[in-house]
């Protein structure tokens, strides 16, 4: 009889799933439950989609073996120029996003050209962008805050999808986001599904079906949990449908396109991949050129969740972005990671921020918490990594 080929399911990859869920409860217990309200969960969304847009790019370059110390001044200056335009240059709010994004894409562009053409080390490159990006929104905005931003700007980081509320309990609930929930659920049981069957008929090993079972299980119940909680309030807001749309695109060009795998090959081993024939300059510049991209949404995202453009937006942004694709389980070194795990990553630096803030815990001890989780996430890296060998 033939044996059965099968294989685990990779620990690391899904136990940030598993540290995320342990850290909500800590905080579940720790704050009599207050960071499972519908309101609160609502915010996490909203107060962290620049982080998850933001490490969505950053996991391009962490893949690389580099990262980008400018975003969170490419942020500051794209949120200016957006709410500079359309406030006190009554220009459309189409416009204002359109100048804004390219501005975040020079920027890309300019560390693109650096990095990649004139073999300026990217720390380098992005610290001198972080210091002049910072600058020009100081010189831009004349160290004032410009606001509020009109309805429109406002509407893409606080405003919510089309909603139909019916009576449910002791109050309402929203149909749309139940039945986005119920499409997500069919869309994600069909793609495993498939998957199995696919490794199936060419042979490799599966995971036996009680673990495969034990993760759509955990998944589901994540989604579902999500999904009633914002259904309980407004339904899906305006930055998680932006969320969704922007790492669902970086998800499939790193999983399933040549330009994805030419990324993990130069983070592997950059002399290979030009043996190989990627021209690995170009993989670098538009690696860096896209990171300033969605900076510029980043920003537009964050000036309209704030209503208001100030000098000192973004203020340490590159480091919650760094710090989400590392938890997430990107390699210090380049190569490894992915984008579901960078978003992973977000989340649980979205959670320990709201639930230490809950707890009333200093801005201080934040700091020295965050610095801690990852610091440990990299360590739990690179001892894998060291046992492997």
């Amino acid at each position: 009889m033939e044996k059965k080929k099968t294989v685990n399911l990779n620990l690391k990859q899904y136990g940030m799933i598993f540290a995320l869920l342990a850290i909500y409860i800590i905080f579940y217990v720790l704050t009599g439950g207050s960071n499972a309200t519908p309101m609160n969960m609502n915010n996490l969304i909203m107060q962290n989609g620049y982080v998850v847009i933001l490490a969505t790019g950053m996991l391009l370059c962490v893949l690389t073996g580099n990262v980008d110390l400018g975003v969170g001044s490419y942020v500051a200056l794209t949120g200016a120029v957006a709410a500079k335009l359309i406030c006190e240059n009554n220009l459309p709010i189409a416009v204002g996003f359109i100048v804004a994004l390219a501005v975040g894409l020079a920027f890309g562009i300019f560390n693109g050209i650096f990095i990649a053409y004139l073999d300026v080390p990217p720390f380098v490159s992005t610290l001198a962008s972080m210091l002049i990006g910072r600058g020009l929104t100081y010189v831009f905005l004349a160290a004032k805050t410009i606001g509020p931003v009109p309805d429109g700007f406002k509407f893409f980081g606080a405003g919510f999808f089309i909603s139909k509320k019916v009576p449910f309990g002791d109050g309402t609930i929203e149909l749309v986001t139940i039945i986005v929930a119920a499409i997500a659920t069919a869309l994600i049981i069909v793609s495993e599904m498939k998957s199995l069957a696919s490794k199936k008929k060419y042979g490799f090993a599966v995971p036996p079906m009680w673990q495969t079972v034990a993760k759509l299980v955990v998944i589901l119940g994540i989604i579902w949990f999500y999904a009633y909680k914002l259904s309980r309030y407004n339904g899906i807001p305006i930055v998680l449908v932006i969320m969704g749309v922007i790492v669902g695109i970086y998800h499939f060009i790193t999983s399933k396109t040549v330009a994805g795998r030419q990324i993990y090959a130069l983070g592997g081993n950059a002399k290979a991949a030009r043996l190989s024939g990627i021209n690995t300059k170009k993989v670098f510049f538009w690696v860096y050129a896209n990171m300033g991209l969605l900076a510029g949404v980043a920003g537009i995202v964050l000036a309209a969740r704030a209503g208001s453009a100030t000098p000192k937006a973004g203020d340490g942004f590159e480091l919650d972005a760094i710090a989400s694709c590392y938890i997430g389980g990107a390699a210090a070194a380049g190569g490894v990671g992915t984008i579901i795990g960078a978003v992973v990553g977000a989340f649980v630096m979205g959670i320990l921020n709201n639930g230490m803030i809950l707890c009333g815990l200093s801005t201080d001890w934040q700091k020295v918490v965050k610095g801690l989780v990852l610091l440990g996430a990299v360590t739990f890296d690179i001892l894998s990594n060291k046992k492997k060998k």
